[in-house]
């Protein structure tokens, strides 16, 4: 720093000094620099030394200002400015330079801006000498903040005192007190001075603690096993350097405490006599630190990792598999199903006690080596970090799976879940982990779409599927401006008679842009969108108004999600259609699945109440295929049970287990005063199968397909 800066003066000094002039300056900064070296390697002497220190800065800053004098009048305004700040730079580095003695860069600093200052008043320029004293304040600033900041100055020389622990370098905080304490060792690094708070720490008395290795007393009864911190202490005292703030862990009394150590060695004459140092006891603001972060990466209700350490783990997963190019990792999404019907039905508190369950199950399923978390809400996570042998992944799936959908038996209640899982194996499926999350979620997707308690590996063409998908749904957010959807009537027809008794309103979809699209694609969309509940309006308003044309004794049915049961304008929505058709309330039908009870069943009961006591009837739609709650037969009068076509047609066929399902429930409809009827049915043997069962009403291809309302309306024409 020195030579830049004086190969800079003697640049600007060339042409208006002799030359001799200029290497006798330079021998001078040589001399001066050269002086200070040799005491600043000696600093450990400082008693001896101190006046010499003070010396050194004043020769060095002698002999710096020493050009501004002699020459500054010759070179110009411009020329002394410029050599003002070559000074400047000495005066900010001397500040930063935080030496053993500050008090030397306050001489130096001093020196240099005070010369400066009164040269620039001499030469008439007061507004230079005010930058040049502004400068030297600033500097002075830094020195002390830097030195309180790093490492607080004691008395060069000065031996500390068992209770000045404020006085020392490194200190841990600034005071007195027994929480904040110093130590001494000597060359062995055995202890030769503690102070009265650091006796209090070890739980020693003093004079206990005099001759003990710093690094043995840190290892506590596990003799010579140190933690990995005190290895550190251990090496960096023996390579004599200094250290600030090491935290470490420490056994007093056989018990874990956690140290922050500062210390720095000390020499006499030149010979390493030991270290000094300070410390304190942080393990409160330790134990505080791990809680924060352990709430941080786990979930507080199950006690297993959250989404943030699943996160964690599986992207080291996968790390450790690219570097190992035939290892892979796996990773399961598992979501409950029927999870949000327990909340609703039997409380926060149940559902809180059964995740607690599910996550006691999953950690007995899964290896040592493996880690499952809760991802969020009733959903859970299992990293797999080795899972080259596929069928071991597989069959960890299905034992989870069989495991999960066993009962729960909490307080006075038997829960019933199911779990359905997606699952996806990296790096094969994915090179990141937000990758392998996201298609095991769409397998997830895919595993409940096909049925409860299923399981499905994540497939390359599910990101095909999941981008129609989305495209779907946007096409169908502007379906109903585009005049695209659409209602067909399919009739139903009394068993003996065979003539049409009433008609169900289904909703159909010709998009511009993809064409007819089927309702089993559209209308799962809809209900996850919401979708479905303007829609659901719509129908049934157009269904009321083209049954306001038909027969009076012919009625219309209209199927209700369960997304439009649970929203509050539902019931006045039925209301409206029906005043704004004129349609007679007794002539409507509200069609409902079993499906409908596993949201919040005490609304959907009410607002289907609210509609019978309007005047309208209610079917219980597909029965059979569900979950089949005969609870909700005794609860909910429903005027009809419609028997899924998946049982008349195994009856027709010959199977005695459907035919024996088909026969109870029309006798269990009769005996509990409720009509009865058969879907699906397409040829004559199955009318005349149903007709003998006792069914009361048909509906299927063999009467008639579903047909616009013209061609419904033509029906009645025809009779």
């Amino acid at each position: 720093m020195h030579a830049f800066a004086a190969m800079a003066v003697a640049i600007l000094l060339a042409g208006e000094a002799a030359p001799a002039v200029i290497v006798a300056w330079l021998a001078a900064v040589a001399l001066a620099q050269f002086y200070a070296v040799r005491l600043e390697r000696s600093r450990h002497e400082l008693s001896s030394s101190l006046p010499s220190f003070y010396l050194g800065a004043v020769l060095s800053a002698l002999a710096w200002v020493f050009p501004l004098w002699a020459f500054g009048s010759q070179i110009g305004t411009e020329a002394a400015t410029q050599l003002w700040a070559v000074l400047a730079v000495m005066m900010a580095a001397s500040a930063l330079r935080a030496t053993s003695a500050p008090i030397t860069t306050f001489f130096f600093s001093g020196i240099v801006g005070i010369s400066s200052a009164a040269w620039f008043l001499y030469a008439t320029n007061p507004g230079m000498a005010a930058i040049a004293l502004l400068f030297m304040a600033t500097t002075s600033t830094v020195i002390v903040e830097r030195r309180r900041s790093i490492r607080p100055a004691s008395a060069p020389g000065a031996q500390p005192s068992s209770d000045d622990a404020a006085t020392l370098p490194f200190q841990c905080e600034f005071g007195h007190d027994d929480a904040h304490w110093h130590w001494q060792t000597d060359a062995t690094r055995r202890l030769t001075e503690v102070s009265r708070g650091f006796a209090l720490a070890t739980g020693r008395d003093p004079s206990d603690l005099k001759g003990i290795s710093l690094r043995r007393l840190i290892a506590g009864a596990r003799a010579g096993d140190a933690p990995s911190d005190g290895t550190e202490l251990a090496e960096r005292m023996k390579r004599r350097e200094d250290f600030s703030g090491l935290a470490m862990q420490v056994r007093v009394d056989d018990r874990p405490r956690w140290w922050k150590l500062s210390g720095e060695p000390h020499y006499q004459e030149g010979i390493f006599t030991g270290y000094r140092g300070t410390g304190c006891d942080i393990t409160e603001s330790r134990v505080t630190l791990e809680m924060m972060t352990r709430l941080a990466h786990y979930d507080a209700l199950t006690g297993l990792p959250n989404r943030a350490k699943l996160t964690e783990v599986l992207a080291a997963a996968l790390d450790r598999s690219g570097l190992r190019r035939r290892n892979a990792c796996a990773f399961l999404m598992i979501d409950l199903d029927r999870f949000k019907a327990v909340n609703d039905t039997l409380g926060h508190d149940v559902g809180d006690t059964l995740l607690a369950r599910v996550a006691e199950r999953l950690r007995e399923q899964i290896a040592d080596s493996d880690m499952c978390g809760r991802f969020s809400g009733g959903a859970f996570a299992v990293v797999i970090p080795e899972a080259s042998d596929l069928d071991r992944v597989r069959l960890l799936v299905r034992r989870i799976t069989d495991r999960l959908i066993q009962p729960y038996e909490i307080g006075q209640h038997t829960v019933f879940v199911g779990a359905s899982i997606g699952w996806a194996v990296g790096p094969h499926d994915g090179s990141t982990a937000e990758t392998i999350m996201r298609n095991a979620d769409l397998a997830l997707y895919r595993a409940k779409e096909t049925r409860s308690n299923s399981h499905c590996r994540y497939e390359r063409s599910f990101h095909a599927q999941a981008e129609e998908r989305r495209k779907l749904e946007i096409a169908l957010r502007s379906a109903m401006k585009r005049d695209e959807l659409h209602l067909a009537f399919q009739p139903v027809v009394d068993a003996q008679s065979e003539a049409v008794v009433s008609f169900e309103a289904l909703l159909r979809w010709r998009s511009t842009e993809y064409g007819p699209v089927s309702p089993e694609k559209f209308i799962p969309i809809a209900e996850e969108t919401r979708l479905i509940v303007p829609i659901g309006e719509w129908i049934m308003h157009e269904a009321c108004k083209a049954a306001a044309s038909w027969p009076g004794d012919v009625r219309i049915a209209v199927n209700v999600s369960g997304e439009q049961l649970l929203d509050p304008n539902f019931v006045s929505s039925v209301i409206g259609a029906l005043t704004t058709s004129g349609l007679a309330p007794e002539r409507l039908e509200i069609e409902v699945t079993e499906s409908i009870f596993l949201s919040d069943a005490t609304r959907a009961c009410t607002a289907l109440e609210h509609v019978m006591a309007v005047g309208c009837t209610v079917a219980l739609d597909d029965f059979g295929t569900g979950y089949s709650s005969l609870g909700y037969l005794r609860r909910m009068r429903f005027s009809t049970i419609k028997l899924d076509r998946s049982f008349v047609n195994g009856a027709a066929g010959g199977n005695r287990e459907c035919l024996a399902i088909l026969q109870a429930v029309v006798t269990m409809a009769e005996s509990l005063g409720m009509s009865t009827t058969a879907e699906g049915v397409e040829t004559r043997r199955e009318v005349d199968m149903v007709r003998k069962l006792g069914c009361r009403k048909i509906q299927g291809y063999y009467f008639g397909k579903p047909a616009d309302a013209l061609a419904a309306q033509a029906l009645f024409a025809m009779s």
